[in-house]
């Protein structure tokens, strides 16, 4: 098949923007790329001169939750406690005793019929003798009835999560509100689902990723499924119907060295390795939580709270452990770190001779936090950091609280980065980021909201180009695959994934970026999407 008359934008190729091309489609791969237009005898398909672009790899985000917020309760909605009680009791039809009752994506910050954030006890006005369990809507935090209180008492390994993330009142008693890594844990604990499950739910994602261009996926999901041979049956079943529209990488998120060693020990599989479309990702690990929380480990006290600095999850010994014995066994390492203590205790532990960080390619999620002597470390070992460019869109305006002055020029600095040839992604972070790539590569670009605020962009010596921007959302993300040779470009013997673009994006005024719209996607060579 041809795929006729049409422009190439790839970043710092095809720099001839008024040139047209017949791309040659056999089987998922491009196997020719022709001046348009065709002569040949292959039957063609009319690109209508649009641009055809590789398709987007999102390599941080978290595909079965956004799933099951698709099908499952959302209470994203909800603007007051009174809807959010609404919203759950019409979901559910009986709220029995005994019963278990799921909410995901509430913001009580907004709810203005509450003077507190909610507890417990709020909780007992929806059915006090019920398991409830409801997740905020970053995913760092959530609410749990106090029958769901009563379990969790019961968990010995519950005890070793860290105080500071499991709030108490006056008299040191539980709340029923978590964070972080407590979260993490009643998820996988308290939250498992089936295999058929987890299909329903993705299949409900999958047509957002093809609409918004994504045909590659760096996924961590184990802790809202509870078991990581659950998650891998439900993406390899997938495959096998022929239900698939993307390319997966799944991680393996652990608790500790345990954890670690019991996926080692009873799975053969390594990074790299799997199916055609689903394949082992890396080993993730979460070393603090989240600024908004005051629970991203910094290495000053925040502005807005001079007694808080966030806790550190992990000794440095017990870090360096674990990615030592991931490297070892041939498994990539992913690391959540924020705050700029956090992303310190990563670089030491890639430091390590044992980490092999060349190698394996491991990552740094995040890393909002900076400083010069972190860069001048991560240049040395180069290890690529996971952004989501499409945070500041909500949280510019709130750096200034959360981080000293004199380093609010290294908070999220792509440039510096960029600059210091330590590889960068831009990524969603889904459903927390914008699942739209073009939103996130608009935010790069810009640093402005979508209200185009703060004029001029905030700390914008930062600003990454277009090239850049499209750059780190199509090739880098295939070097953490290892497909640097097959994804990721419009070139001959690549696979076959690709968009097509209503616009040039070098010919649009970078403030209109996010209005790109994405006509088609290719995956493998069939087409997923048609606007």
């Amino acid at each position: 098949m041809i795929l006729d008359n049409v422009r190439i934008y790839q970043p710092y190729e095809y720099e001839d923007r008024n040139e047209k091309f017949a791309v040659e489609i056999q089987s998922d791969k491009i196997k020719q790329i022709h001046s348009s237009p065709y002569t040949g005898t292959e039957p063609t398909i009319d690109g209508e001169g649009k641009v055809l672009s590789p398709g987007f790899n999102d390599s941080h985000m978290h595909l079965l939750r956004y799933g099951l917020l698709k099908k499952e309760l959302d209470l994203t909605e909800a603007n007051s406690y009174q809807e959010m009680k609404e919203l759950i009791e019409n979901h559910y039809e009986n709220l029995d005793e005994g019963g278990w009752f799921f909410g995901k994506g509430f913001n009580d910050d907004h709810f203005e019929d509450l003077d507190q954030l909610l507890t417990a006890k709020d909780l007992n006005d929806i059915q006090a003798n019920a398991y409830i369990y409801l997740l905020h809507e970053d995913g760092h935090e959530c609410v749990i009835s106090e029958k769901a209180m009563e379990l969790l008492k019961q968990e010995e390994a519950f005890k070793k999560e860290p105080e500071e993330f499991k709030e108490k009142d006056e008299d040191g008693n539980w709340t029923g509100r978590f964070k972080d890594t407590a979260v993490h844990y009643i998820n996988h604990r308290f939250w498992g689902r089936s295999v058929e499950d987890a299909k329903q739910s993705l299949l409900a994602a999958f047509p957002y990723l093809s609409e918004n261009g994504l045909t590659s996926v760096h996924t961590d999901d184990r802790s809202f499924i509870g078991d990581y041979d659950r998650l891998w049956q439900a993406y390899t079943e997938l495959e096998e119907e022929g239900k698939l529209p993307i390319d997966v990488q799944l991680h393996h998120y652990i608790f500790d060295i345990s954890d670690l060693t019991h996926f080692l020990e009873t799975h053969t599989r390594r990074t790299g390795d799997g199916t055609n479309q689903v394949k082992v990702g890396a080993i993730k690990i979460f070393l603090d939580g989240t600024q908004r929380l005051h629970t991203a480990s910094m290495r000053n006290p925040y502005p807005d709270d001079p007694n808080a600095t966030g806790p550190l999850i992990y000794s440095q010994n017990q870090l360096n452990e674990m990615v030592s014995l991931a490297s070892e066994n041939n498994m990539q390492v992913a690391m959540h770190a924020i705050g700029d203590r956090a992303v310190e205790q990563a670089i030491e532990a890639l430091e390590q001779k044992e980490s092999h960080t060349a190698k394996l390619r491991h990552r740094i999620i995040h890393a909002q936090t900076l400083a010069p002597d972190l860069i001048q470390r991560l240049q040395k070992i180069k290890p690529y950091i996971e952004t989501q460019p499409s945070f500041l869109l909500g949280e510019w305006d709130k750096k200034h609280l959360w981080t000293p002055e004199e380093l609010l020029r290294f908070s999220d600095p792509f440039k510096s980065l960029v600059r210091g040839h330590i590889p960068i992604t831009l990524s969603s972070d889904l459903p927390i980021g914008s699942i739209n790539p073009l939103v996130s590569i608009y935010t790069a670009v810009n640093r402005m909201d979508l209200n185009q605020q703060p004029q001029g962009g905030w700390m914008p010596q930062e600003k990454l180009s277009v090239n850049e921007s499209f750059h780190s959302f199509t090739v880098t993300p295939s070097y953490l695959e290892y497909g640097e040779t097959r994804k990721g470009k419009i070139a001959p013997g690549y696979q076959a994934d690709f968009v097509i673009l209503d616009q040039h994006p070098l010919e649009i005024r970078m403030e209109d970026i996010n209005k790109i719209q994405v006509t088609e996607t290719w995956q493998r060579g069939k087409r997923t999407y048609k606007k």
